[in-house]
């Protein structure tokens, strides 16, 4: 078999075996903050710092570009399903999108136009992939192992994300397979797909996305269902000349597009937070289903059994006409095992492939990043995530001081654009360095009382929610049916959450002079 992943090419934190580390590295250099990953996340953070006067910071990055998702998922058809002008940075405006969803190439050039355009490549050490960080409680700093060398930094921000770690099935057999297999997120573009007999496991955004744009290509296509998604029409179209002289020509125009989107959405946040009324909205997509699947036995197998946005709502106005061409077949009954050439069905039935193409996400609530980090007493962050991910304020973490997760537990979002949350949790980073250096403070660690009641609300708040009562298995959940991932109400209430940060939820530590230890406060 070839191998299922390439070796990690994603945004900053190691996931495997450590790589072998470089000889006769120089002399270590101090940080005011270091920043992991160049994504979304990553970018807008250093791109704040230098227009804060924050110089002092460097960015890794494992791979030898920026970009994170958008930069390894190339998959055929890859694009956002929200609006270009929101799925943007509110600082760096774009007026060139081509139509009201962004691609995968255009979304790349953007993030690589920003890098440029502000100045942050200067900062950026490519094909620096992290190997450890462990907190000095002595010297109150990171101590940071890349690749490419060894750092210290007063703070440490994580902008690794959520889907940047491809989740592999435990299939029985899939080890032994002959063809080809690859994620979706590692799409191997020199395996010539025509004319083959392709398995498609997953139906999820990445599949529906991939799936028509290679089905007209293979000879037999075989689509393993575990669970059918909720799909809606997709309402993309190209700009048009009208609109793209007024984005370009007409001040304000955009950013009144872009806020217009963004509190539209938010009335999608208070259907979620009700199941009966998610319920009733779901007819939506329902008649999207209906109005393209005449065949009623196949409609019945595409038709979810769970309240609409129970799991990701999706959106393709191509994925139903694909998989009722001739040469698509739709698999419902589940995989037993796999053989060297074939996928064999729990029915027992035995369908020859030579290709396998993995669309099953991501380790989306077990992040590899955790692996990698150690914290106050060298307790490493997937030991004290081992009852389940939390984050104050979907941030910081109690026994890891001067630790920002961007994206970090309870951050995703199920009705707008992640980069609201990104922008929102930058703002609580640039106010913690800024209070930080007005008090002369070495270290800030979140509370752990703090943190708990803060969940505890998170808790209450998603209790009864179409997430947490929508009766679906979904990636939001971990393992104990925690829901660690979902912010469970309005954008603009986690804005207000991290729009000032609150030194009075924080055990606060100074230094006291040169070679003198800190002093805690709380």
């Amino acid at each position: 078999m070839t191998s299922i992943l390439e070796p990690a090419r994603g945004d900053g934190a190691s996931s495997g075996t450590e790589p072998e580390r470089p000889a006769g590295r120089g002399p270590t250099r101090h940080l005011r903050v270091a920043v992991i990953g160049t994504g979304f996340s990553g970018l807008g953070t250093a791109i704040r710092l230098l227009q804060r006067g924050i110089d002092d910071f460097l960015v890794f990055e494992r791979a030898d570009e920026v970009g994170g998702t958008w930069r390894d998922n190339t998959y055929p058809g890859c694009a956002c399903d929200v609006m270009s002008h929101l799925y943007s940075f509110s600082f760096a405006q774009n007026p060139h999108w081509k139509s009201t969803f962004g691609k995968r190439d255009e979304l790349y050039a953007y993030l690589r136009d920003c890098a440029d355009r502000f100045g942050v490549r200067p900062h950026i050490r490519f094909n620096h992939e992290l190997i450890a960080a462990r907190w000095d409680d002595h010297t109150r700093h990171w101590h940071i192992e890349t690749s490419g060398g060894e750092y210290t930094a007063q703070v440490l921000v994580t902008g690794t994300g959520y889907l940047s770690e491809p989740a592999v099935p435990d299939i029985p057999g899939l080890g032994d397979f002959e063809g080809k297999v690859f994620h979706s997120s590692r799409w191997d573009h020199d395996h010539d797909l025509t004319g083959r007999r392709v398995a498609v496991i997953g139906t999820g955004a990445s599949a529906i996305q991939f799936v028509p744009k290679i089905q007209p290509e293979v000879g037999q296509l075989d689509l393993y269902q575990r669970t059918p998604p909720w799909i809606g029409p997709k309402n993309d179209k190209p700009t048009s000349s009208l609109q793209a002289r007024l984005l370009r020509g007409m001040p304000g125009y955009q950013r009144f597009r872009r806020n217009f989107n963004m509190w539209g959405r938010e009335i999608l946040a208070f259907v979620m937070a009700r199941p009966k009324v998610a319920g009733k909205m779901q007819k939506m997509a329902s008649d999207h289903l209906k109005k393209s699947v005449e065949d009623p036995a196949l409609r019945e197998r595409l038709t979810p059994d769970y309240v609409m946005a129970c799991k990701r709502l999706l959106f393709s106005n191509t994925y139903y006409p694909a998989i009722q061409q001739p040469n698509v077949e739709v698999v419902t009954d589940g995989i037993d095992h796999v053989r060297a050439k074939s996928v064999v069905s729990k029915d027992g039935r035995e369908r020859e492939v030579d290709t396998i193409i993995l669309g099953t996400g991501f380790r989306a609530v077990d992040r590899p990043v955790a692996q990698r980090i150690w914290g106050r007493g060298g307790v490493q962050l997937r030991e004290a995530w081992s009852e389940g991910m939390s984050a104050h304020r979907g941030t910081t973490v109690a026994g890891f001081p001067n630790l920002f997760m961007l994206l970090g537990p309870n951050t995703t979002l199920g009705h707008s654009s992640q980069v609201v949350m990104i922008e929102a949790q930058i703002a609580y980073v640039l106010d913690a360095l800024r209070q930080m250096e007005k008090r002369g403070l070495s270290s800030v660690e979140v509370r752990e009382e703090a943190q708990k009641a803060y969940n505890a609300r998170l808790d209450k708040r998603l209790d009864g929610t179409v997430w947490n009562a929508g009766n679906c298995k979904s990636w939001y959940l971990d393992s104990s049916g925690r829901n660690p991932s979902i912010w469970p109400t309005y954008t603009w209430r986690f804005r207000g959450e991290t729009k000032r940060f609150d030194l009075g939820e924080y055990r606060l530590a100074t230094t006291v002079g040169a070679g003198r230890p800190a002093v805690n406060h709380g």
